[in-house]
């Protein structure tokens, strides 16, 4: 990793759009994890933006198919604000959640940066859920469920319209799912219409992370951004409970850091979310020092004791 590189950390302490209260406290549960020094340790230069101050979790029910509709838009045009103010010094953002509907701001911020600098975009996507969830479709109204649509255009303009024009932030293209195992019924449909690229746990029980990351991978070339944005629901709740709404089943510890290992060696992260940490359910801190443990990987840790090749894509 490129010693050079300069990281900004992003609180949105804010559980804003989730089901469970919790993950407001998840960017503090990762600076008492040591995430700053971790990285620093790995030579990398990192600055501490604080905290954003957006508004407080109402806790009301759902309105037109959302709940607190004008409190997420609020706190994504922050996120979005913020990303895009260290995209332009040519900064990595880590953003850390916070629950997972910030990723509207943050990957809409990425998007326009991309069409500034005339860039490709790539976005990872490592989740549990599809996260592709509509104010029709919804059995909840929780926003934390809806990021996928509403960056593709399908949700409230408040929220699809963030930033510096009105289409859509993603095109399905430009979206990889890795480790997805619960979707609801009218959100797989969904999913199957829009023709987003889901690398699910039967796919990643048959064909093993190593493929999966190799094809989520393709084409990534020097002219790609390559936005990560994590969700630590994608791990199994085995080895990380501080999650609000944890799924049996998912990516072992290995495979999660052979995931994190392969994205390493793409050489292109240029950004990054760490989403849905929520200390209120776990224990003794244990889900954020495994999260930090990954993002080190991500910045080039390893225990491989061979040399590291980079992943090819199709255009080398």
């Amino acid at each position: 990793m490129d010693s050079s590189l300069r990281i900004s950390l992003i609180g949105a302490p804010t559980d804003i759009g989730a089901s469970v209260r919790g993950a407001s406290m998840g960017p503090e549960a990762m600076r008492v994890a040591g995430l700053q020094s971790a990285l620093e340790q790995r030579g990398l230069q990192v600055i501490d933006q604080g905290n954003l101050a957006g508004p407080a979790n109402p806790d009301q029910p759902p309105v037109g198919g959302y709940r607190h509709l004008d409190e997420v838009v609020a706190w994504n045009r922050l996120v979005h604000a913020a990303v895009l103010a260290e995209l332009r010094q040519d900064r990595l953002p880590l953003l850390l959640g916070g629950d997972h509907s910030l990723a509207i701001g943050s990957i809409s911020a990425v998007a326009r940066h991309c069409r500034e600098r005339d860039r490709r975009l790539r976005v990872l996507w490592l989740d549990a859920h599809a996260d592709c969830n509509t104010h029709e479709l919804t059995p909840s109204g929780n926003l934390h469920g809806m990021p996928v649509a509403c960056l593709c255009g399908l949700g409230p303009p408040e929220l699809t319209r963030l930033g510096d024009g009105d289409w859509p932030a993603l095109q399905p293209g430009q979206l990889r799912q890795l480790g997805i195992r619960s979707v609801d019924p009218g959100e797989k449909r969904l999913v199957h219409e829009q023709g987003l690229e889901v690398y699910d746990m039967r796919y990643l029980d048959e064909h093993g992370m190593r493929h999966a990351m190799e094809q989520a991978l393709l084409g990534v070339d020097a002219d790609t951004h390559l936005h990560v944005s994590l969700d630590l629901d994608f791990l199994d709740p085995e080895i990380a409970p501080g999650v609000g709404t944890p799924v049996r089943g998912g990516p072992s510890y290995r495979e999660a850091q052979l995931c994190m290992e392969m994205i390493a060696d793409s050489g292109r992260l240029a950004s990054l979310d760490l989403m849905e940490l929520n200390p209120a359910l776990d224990e003794r801190n244990r889900s954020a020092r495994l999260a930090v443990d990954l993002i080190e990987s991500l910045f080039g840790k390893s225990t491989l004791m061979r040399p590291r090749t980079r992943v090819r894509s199709v255009a080398d």
